[in-house]
């Protein structure tokens, strides 16, 4: 059995349960045994005392003043007759070789305790509360089993007499006793174990239920709702679950909204813009173009408005890119292509084939969308020759059913702070020049165009120096996804 098993709900409860129930029983059952076996054996060895003191004291008076041996074995033989199957031995100071017993081969003087003895024939001093100066003491022993030994003097010069008094019966009773409490224990443990399993499944299975419908709830599935019965705790607790289900479909309907209207607001915002920016660069191109003949006091400012221009170009092409991914229209023209002639493609289109060191393999074929491909190499090449230095690696190699492209520099690196944010969109480590070439978008661009091919880009640093990004993409094309999973 699994750890989690044995640490769930329903265990734990049918432990403590089981816990309760055995300390219980067992209390309960020791308590009831010591009262039972205190009072047994009390009510045998005062029976039995009671009856040695009456026998004795009849008998007593017809011992002779100087009696033999024989007459203090006949003395312990008529004590014993009693009936309540005790044994009797009887000692005096004038006969001390002398073995007067009801039983001599099973009992005898030595076999009584020494505290007994000495108990027994130690005088007490008479006086209104003591008419007596001999007692009857008593003392449990175990010889051949459990018995009760008592004894008293008779006169202060006259014999003295022992009682030995089996409790072997009193002994099977309690065992008997001591079964049938172990019995009950067990069955109360038991009885506490179904108990416990019929409380657990009331109790775990709304938790369940409500488990089930949190996870339902954590998966996307925002109209799962509780029936609620009852007005208990659990009744309480799936209302304040189906109130939270609620107000959270509701805020993230309003998310969901704005969301929407925020795509829709840049979407229709860089289509709008491309109208006139094509006007503006059309104009710039032909500033461009007549810069060199234009006054010097005027071709820097000429030549920022032409760079600002394409800049914006830039921005409004990208952003109508995000858009086409975050609304899910973005789509695959594959093609079974050479992944070396298209790198190579990239870099001379480019004229980066100076500054960048390929080792491509031909032959890796792979069924990809060449025109976004060309996107994530410009991409990643752009930014290792613009941030990192030379020299740039381009390096291909296939591993199994994937073809794996990297991308390295000569650089710094990147910070251990900024390669968890390198894909996030807008997101420029040095703060301080906002206003750079780029945009912040072309890694995430970069990374979109991966993951619709079925791929994923990752950024790490290079324990040589320099930072290295990695694609990874499947040599065939991907299934293409349902209405609910277009990303």
């Amino acid at each position: 059995m699994s750890w989690q098993r044995l640490s769930s709900l329903r265990v734990r409860l049918i432990a403590v349960f089981a816990a309760v129930a055995l300390v219980t029983a067992v209390s309960a059952s020791g308590i009831a045994y010591w009262l039972n076996r205190d009072a047994v054996l009390r009510r045998a060895q005062n029976a039995s005392l009671n009856d040695f003191r009456g026998s004795l004291t009849r008998t007593v008076s017809q011992l002779p003043l100087h009696p033999t041996c024989q007459d203090l074995s006949s003395l312990a033989v008529q004590v014993a007759s009693s009936g309540l199957a005790y044994d009797v031995v009887v000692v005096d100071p004038s006969q001390p070789d002398c073995t007067a017993s009801s039983d001599p081969i099973a009992f005898t003087a030595k076999q009584v305790p020494p505290a007994l003895v000495t108990a027994v024939n130690k005088p007490r001093e008479i006086g209104p509360g003591n008419p007596y100066q001999y007692h009857l003491y008593w003392q449990r022993v175990n010889l051949s089993g459990p018995y009760v030994v008592g004894g008293t003097k008779v006169e202060p010069d006259g014999p003295t007499a022992y009682m030995f008094k089996s409790l072997q019966n009193e002994r099977a009773d309690l065992n008997t006793l001591g079964w049938s409490l172990a019995i009950a224990t067990l069955l109360a443990l038991v009885g506490s174990a179904l108990l416990a399993q019929g409380a657990s499944a009331t109790v775990l299975r709304p938790v369940r239920r409500l488990g089930d419908a949190a996870r339902r709830l954590g998966e996307g599935e925002l109209d799962t709702r509780l029936d609620v019965e009852g007005n208990d705790e659990l009744a309480d607790l799936a209302r304040t679950f189906n109130r939270t289900a609620e107000s959270l479909s509701e805020q993230v309907a309003e998310l969901s909204a704005r969301e929407a209207q925020s795509r829709r607001f840049v979407a229709d915002m860089s289509h709008e813009l491309r109208t006139p920016l094509t006007a503006m660069t059309a104009v710039t191109d032909i500033l461009e173009d007549e810069a060199d003949s234009l006054d010097p006091m005027i071709e820097p400012a000429v030549r920022i408005v032409v760079s600002e221009t394409r800049r914006l170009s830039d921005l409004v092409e990208n952003l109508m890119e995000v858009t086409r991914f975050d609304a899910g229209t973005a789509k695959l023209v594959a093609d079974e292509v050479d992944m070396a002639d298209l790198i190579m493609s990239c870099i001379d289109g480019r004229a980066w084939y100076d500054a960048v060191e390929l080792d491509a393999p031909r032959g890796i074929l792979a069924v990809v969308d060449p025109r976004r491909l060309d996107v994530v190499f410009a991409n990643l090449i752009g930014n290792a020759l613009k941030h990192g230095g030379s020299p740039v690696k381009v390096k291909v190699r296939q591993d199994g059913e994937t073809v794996v492209v990297s991308v390295s520099d000569g650089g710094p690196g990147i910070p251990e702070d900024v390669l968890p944010h390198v894909f996030d969109r807008f997101y420029k480590a040095d703060k301080g020049r906002a206003r750079s070439e780029g945009s912040g978008l072309g890694l995430s661009i970069a990374e979109a165009n991966a993951l619709i091919h079925g791929g994923a880009i990752t950024a790490a640093n290079n324990p040589e120096g320099g930072a290295v990004f990695t694609l990874t993409l499947p040599l065939t094309q991907p299934p293409a996804p349902g209405p609910e999973e277009a990303p």
